[in-house]
């Protein structure tokens, strides 16, 4: 015995079968079969769903890693090739070792053909010239075949300054501070006495500069770095106090003004190697 919902006879299956239902979803479905293979909207449609949600997808897996290794070693290339550009800017722009000094960052360093590096040598005083190397072995250095390469490596406060052959071997090296300290310390009211670190070393003007002018020339700018701002000042100096203790590679020296009655001192820093030769003088022992 049938169901009750079966056909009852081969025309009553047929028009369940061809019904307009089932016409229009089969209509339906070759419309969207057909639209896929010509427009390609079911994969478009994933790739933005996607897209949408990948931002809240893990990175893991193999390709993954590969393109995070391809991105930091992209990354990396770009890091070098800037650096050595902005290298070369540097060596191209300093006009002094404290110029080339500040580009630096400890740790980094720049080669410097050796025309480049007399150009920037030739920048500092006489003094400073002697002071970082004697005259004579630059002459060589910079003549002789054994030098191959002179480079700078950046350090706080200054600079390291190495000459090698070219097997890499360091034939002389020095190291240069770019950050002394020259101009003006400060401006006090009242005489040398009113401050500390001058007491037994106080002189005249005359005494002071007389042991001034014993010293060799070049010597005297190490002393005395800031004659602008000694000329611009009212009145006349009377004495001249040196500092009793050094900080940092600098002394400080005192000068006393007086004007109209009233005292006051203008104090410079100078380099410890040049005012220990001064004392010298001034205590007798000198030249």
């Amino acid at each position: 015995m049938g169901n009750w919902y079966d056909a009852q006879d081969p025309w009553e299956s047929a028009r369940r079968s061809f019904s307009l239902l089932n016409l229009g979803l089969l209509l339906l479905t070759l419309a969207l079969v057909v639209a896929e293979f010509r427009f390609d909207w079911c994969e478009s449609l994933v790739g933005r769903y996607l897209i949408t949600t990948n931002i809240g997808r893990p990175e893991i897996g193999t390709i993954w890693e590969s393109g995070r290794h391809t991105v930091t070693a992209l990354q990396s290339i770009d890091d070098i090739f800037l650096e050595k550009e902005n290298k070369a800017q540097l060596i191209r722009t300093a006009r002094s070792f404290s110029e080339l000094a500040d580009g630096l960052h400890a740790g980094q360093w720049v080669n410097l053909d050796k025309a480049r590096f007399k150009s920037l040598y030739l920048s500092l005083t006489p003094a400073r010239q002697r002071e970082i190397i004697q005259p004579a072995r630059l002459l060589w250095l910079l003549n002789t075949n054994q030098t191959a390469r002179i480079f700078c490596e950046g350090r706080p406060g200054g600079i390291l300054v190495y000459f090698a052959d070219s097997e890499n071997r360091v034939i002389h090296q020095f190291d240069l501070n770019t950050h002394r300290k020259y101009a003006s310390d400060g401006f006090f009211s009242g005489a040398l006495e009113m401050l500390e670190g001058f007491a037994g070393n106080i002189y005249g003007v005359d005494r002071f500069f007389e042991a001034v002018f014993r010293l060799p020339p070049e010597i005297i700018p190490e002393l005395i770095p800031n004659s602008d701002t000694l000329l611009s000042q009212s009145g006349t100096i009377d004495r001249v106090g040196i500092g009793n203790a050094a900080e940092e590679g600098v002394i400080r020296i005192g000068f006393e003004f007086s004007h109209l009655g009233e005292r006051r001192v203008v104090t410079t820093r100078a380099q410890e190697w040049a005012v220990w030769q001064l004392n010298l003088i001034l205590k007798g022992t000198g030249h």
